[in-house]
């Protein structure tokens, strides 16, 4: 099939935002802040673009998870702590304690970043979902997790 040049997409002017989010946790477990993400893309006035979040650590991971039933997000922290057990003999790194291996285990599992398009100055999320800071650590920290909207210039 021959496509003219004429029916292919133009490229738009795009404009690049960012935004620090600080998130503490009380140790481990699953911490929703989609309301504060939210909040932040609702006053950059972006109609439509793609949304990247990544959080700077190594020991703590964000997911989409549901966030209608809380029984979910315990039993998928139960379920990492049995897929990642502390005090495991056969870790090597233990210089940060008993939970630094599992930590980055757990980590590397889920993921240090997402992507989210950006439809009508909303995240285009499901309804049922929500976005966490996955805390692997067992003390409280503060975990910083970087947004970076790409949002595309709307022609009126």
């Amino acid at each position: 099939m021959w496509i003219s040049r004429g029916t292919w997409p133009r490229a738009s002017p795009s404009n690049s935002l960012h935004h620090l989010l600080e998130i503490r946790t009380r140790g481990k477990g699953l911490y929703p802040f989609t309301r504060e993400v939210a909040a932040w893309v609702a006053s950059t006035k972006a109609e439509t673009g793609l949304l990247t979040l990544f959080i700077q650590h190594t020991s703590a991971s964000l997911v989409i998870q549901e966030n209608a039933d809380p029984d979910v997000v315990l039993d998928l922290a139960d379920f990492f702590e049995r897929l990642a057990p502390e005090n495991d003999p056969r870790y090597r790194h233990d210089t940060e304690g008993p939970d630094d291996m599992p930590a980055h285990i757990r980590t590397a599992l889920t993921g240090t970043s997402l992507s989210i398009p950006v439809i009508g100055n909303r995240m285009a999320l499901g309804t049922w979902q929500g976005i966490y800071v996955f805390e692997h650590r067992s003390s409280p920290q503060r975990r910083s997790v970087v947004l970076h909207l790409m949002a595309a210039n709307e022609r009126k």
